[in-house]
């Protein structure tokens, strides 16, 4: 009665590793290290929740880039080569949201930088997929999102 059993469920165990794997194939799984910022992936950007942070938003387009603060501001307009600063954190509001577009609709690609302890820096640069990145997003966690 055993031998049936482990039978089955060898069988069962191999289906569902052919199913669930990529190309059917064992791949070995190995271990490494970092060297010095050269072979590792890059760090997702984080700060200290409810830390007060200076935001950045430069236009490195050649075009008017819209930018509004998720329930704070109107839409404001940021010019080519522009560099738009304000505070943002605390413990009263340690989460934001910004929703940025170009004027005349083209796609947007953000790159998000830290380029110290309190400071987000959001490039605005053209090109990306339609409709592009859309909305930066400040969790509660102090990490950084890009939609």
């Amino acid at each position: 009665m055993l031998q049936p059993v482990h039978k089955l469920l060898s069988a069962t165990l191999f289906v569902a590793f052919l199913v669930f794997s990529s190309d059917g194939h064992y791949h070995r799984a190995t271990a490494g290290t970092c060297v010095a910022r050269t072979s590792c992936g890059r760090q997702p950007i984080q700060f200290i929740p409810g830390q007060r942070i200076t935001v950045e938003v430069v236009n490195l387009t050649e075009s008017l880039v819209q930018l509004q603060q998720v329930s704070g501001t109107a839409p404001l307009p940021i010019s080519p080569g522009q560099v738009f600063s304000f505070v943002r954190g605390g413990t009263t509001n340690p989460n934001f949201s910004v929703v940025l577009w170009d004027a005349i609709g083209l796609p947007l690609r953000v790159n998000i930088l830290k380029p110290e302890a309190r400071r987000l820096r959001i490039e605005v640069r053209p090109g990306g997929r339609p409709p592009g990145d859309r909305t930066i997003y400040l969790r509660d966690d102090g990490r950084v999102a890009v939609f």
